[in-house]
């Protein structure tokens, strides 16, 4: 498989998402996109999947629904809508590269267990296509604002296609909740760990029946400088690859020895 570097301004483009089709990232992704060359596609959940993850709707069917000659929803996840462009949409001539995003919130650490943004740059992945995920941090309390993308954001990833990707690869992008002038640089690091759901909320409906909301991930733990969550929080921009192979291979000499 040719592994060489993009040329973006030929290549053809695929965007999807999680926070569905009408959401201010994705058309802020089209318009990075379309910066870097002409032939943009987009195919993006009807409605909002945050944490859906790799999840595929297999026990109903799939509306495809087109708005004009290059923009389509899915009445799915987003590995639905990767899946019906590659193979149905996009089949005569596949994209070069898929784009994800740029999700409302980072996913930094854990959060990429969960994210149906970096899913749909996983379904990608495994169909042979090189995919980035790309996600913008929001603080609390405060207005979620895309500058900082739409001014680093095509000449990243126009960087990133130059590189020859080894194969099985994605790339997990974060942009700090920061001015453009105040991005303290960008930075190719692990992912850190941060945990989802710890903190669960019960309340009572009107009627005293409980039900619970699932809580924000852990603070106050001390976070290592070389991980995408101390980076991003640091005002930085945080690259991350992402192995799909998920074989432990040490685990395979270590457990041999039990199976004898």
């Amino acid at each position: 498989m040719d592994r060489s570097p993009i040329d973006l301004s030929r290549a053809r483009i695929l965007i999807s998402n999680d926070d569905s089709i009408h959401s201010t990232g994705i058309k802020v992704l089209e318009k990075i996109a379309r910066a870097l060359t002409d032939d943009v596609w987009v195919c993006a959940p009807e409605t909002e999947q945050s944490g859906a993850s790799h999840s595929l709707t297999i026990h109903r069917p799939l509306r495809l629904r087109n708005y004009d000659e290059q923009h389509f929803s899915v009445d799915g996840t987003p590995t639905d809508c990767v899946m019906l462009a590659m193979n149905h949409l996009l089949r005569d001539r596949r994209p070069d590269l898929v784009l994800s995003g740029i999700n409302h919130g980072a996913n930094i650490g854990d959060d990429v267990t969960y994210s149906g943004t970096v899913a749909a740059a996983m379904e990608a992945t495994l169909l042979g296509v090189r995919a980035i995920a790309i996600s913008q941090r929001v603080e609390e309390g405060e207005p979620l604002s895309f500058a900082v993308p739409e001014a680093r954001g095509a000449d990243l990833i126009r960087r990133l296609a130059g590189a020859a990707w080894p194969e099985n690869v994605m790339l997990n992008i974060n942009f700090p909740a920061v001015a453009p002038d105040a991005v303290t640089g960008v930075r190719l690091v692990r992912h850190g760990r941060r945990k989802l759901g710890d903190d669960l909320r019960e309340r009572f409906d009107p009627r005293g029946r409980p039900y619970f909301w699932i809580g924000p991930q852990r603070s106050g733990e001390e976070v290592p400088q070389d991980t995408d969550i101390a980076v991003v929080e640091g005002g930085g921009i945080s690259v991350t690859p992402i192995y799909l192979d998920l074989t432990h291979f040490p685990s395979l000499s270590a457990f041999a020895e039990s199976l004898r």
